[in-house]
């Protein structure tokens, strides 16, 4: 069959098109295995594997620009299922052969370094892309992401009845109606990784459920790395290292980190209490301590908050675009906070922003030095309790973000980052950072962070 045929099959009725597009995939991997590993590749085998995997991207495209929600409706039974977005891409590999990667292919990927990869990842891209813009599936699929996961769940009476939760990379404590989590990666500065977005949602998860809590604070812990040893540090951003390993996930970190955690401090947690008929989700309001400095992913983070308190020395920076990737939904929402030409200047240009400075103040709500920033925490958090102030958040978030306008950011962001993520500037990148670490080989062997450009 030619391409063209291939085209108009996928836009055909959906049980023709799933056979073609599971051919098509088949005949594509047929051409991989025929070539020597990614590594070893010529320019020549190179040129014959992209051909091969954009020719089937084609008809995977064309096949979801068609067909979208009714595989949706197929892997979540007419809606009646809520998947997240890993849970979601697994069913629609086992249901549509051939559409996204399997288990195994996505396992023999992550036993590779991020340059050595197939870049299959792309592909849940591609999938995700026309999930979230679709205006059925796509705020079905927002929804499942705001539901609380089963390890909150499974933890939520523990954190019920001692108001403490240690979790491998945040530690979380409820001191009157105030939910305290503290990022503690102590050797990596809070580099992020599929561990700590993990336990941040947990943790988030647990705050917003418990009645008990009317107000989340977020900070970091001490540092054990020598550069910062003693000191607080909020985040150093996504831990590259662990990109160059291949350790960081689409579905896991990149697309559960804004869709799961953060759109959560944004939007609430979604519960099926039936009788909750005031709010879908339950909401609290959120404070951000800065002690130090919040970079990258860190400096996303802040923009979802409701007030930002910062030492006087600290400092924020998004060095996104100089990393290669894209910085989650700063793009979206740092325009909004910061006005465009600012918030070009710090995600084009990586630009530093001290809290001393006068453009900090359209990030950060309060400065103060160190011996006085314990005190100004507790007046925060403080002034956030009260149910005015919950129903004023939820309503100044209604009106600044628009559930369908981040929906539409988001599904350009699958793809977009899925693409970013093989992108020859960001391997390249991401392998120098991984070699000078290894060449120091310092005492401590911290993951390289955005922190140590």
């Amino acid at each position: 069959m030619t391409p063209g045929h291939d085209l108009r099959a996928v836009r055909a009725g959906l049980d023709q098109a799933r056979t073609v597009i599971a051919r098509a995939a088949q005949h594509t991997d047929e051409v991989l295995h025929a070539l020597p590993v990614p590594e070893h590749r010529s320019l020549e085998q190179r040129n014959t594997a992209c051909a091969a995997i954009d020719a089937t991207r084609t008809l995977r495209t064309a096949f979801l620009a068609a067909h979208v929600d009714a595989v949706y409706d197929e892997l979540t039974v007419g809606r009646t299922r809520h998947l997240r977005v890993t849970e979601l891409a697994r069913a629609a590999a086992t249901s549509f052969p051939g559409l996204v990667p399997t288990d195994e292919q996505l396992a023999d990927e992550r036993a590779r370094p991020q340059a050595h990869k197939e870049g299959r990842e792309v592909d849940q891209g591609i999938f995700l892309q026309h999930v979230l813009l679709s205006p059925q599936a796509g705020p079905h699929l927002l929804d499942a992401m705001l539901r609380p996961t089963p390890g909150a769940l499974g933890l939520l009476p523990e954190f019920s009845r001692t108001g403490k939760i240690e979790l491998p990379s945040v530690r979380l404590e409820r001191t009157g109606a105030v939910a305290r989590l503290t990022l503690c990666r102590e050797d990596a500065l809070n580099a992020e990784d599929n561990q700590q977005v993990d336990d941040m949602e947990t943790a988030v998860d647990l705050a917003l459920l418990d009645p008990a809590v009317e107000v989340g604070l977020v900070r970091g812990g001490e540092m054990t790395h020598p550069r910062y040893r003693g000191r607080r540090v909020f985040s150093a951003g996504i831990n590259l290292k662990t990109l160059h390993g291949g350790g960081i996930s689409l579905t896991d970190f990149l697309l559960r980190r804004e869709l799961g955690y953060i759109h959560k401090l944004v939007r609430g947690v979604l519960t099926d209490d039936d009788t909750a008929w005031r709010s879908r989700t339950v909401e609290k309001p959120w404070i951000a301590v800065v002690d130090t400095f919040a970079i990258g992913g860190g400096c996303q983070l802040l923009l979802a908050f409701d007030h930002v308190i910062a030492a006087a020395d600290a400092y924020v920076s998004l060095p996104a675009a100089q990393e290669g990737i894209i910085p989650g939904a700063s793009n979206y929402r740092l325009t909004r906070a910061a006005g465009p030409r600012l918030a070009r200047q710090i995600i084009l240009e990586g630009r530093r922003i001290f809290a001393s400075e006068p453009d900090a103040r359209l990030l950060i709500d309060e400065v103060h030095d160190h011996g006085d920033l314990d005190a100004a925490v507790e007046g925060a958090v403080e002034r956030f309790q009260g149910s005015a102030v919950l129903a004023n958040r939820r309503m100044l978030n209604l009106a600044e973000e628009s559930p369908d306008a981040f929906r539409q950011y988001m599904a350009e962001f699958a793809l977009q980052q899925s693409l970013r993520l093989y992108s020859s500037d960001v391997l390249d990148k991401v392998g120098r950072f991984s070699e000078a670490a290894t060449e120091r080989r310092t005492p401590v062997h911290p993951p390289a962070t955005e922190q140590e450009r």
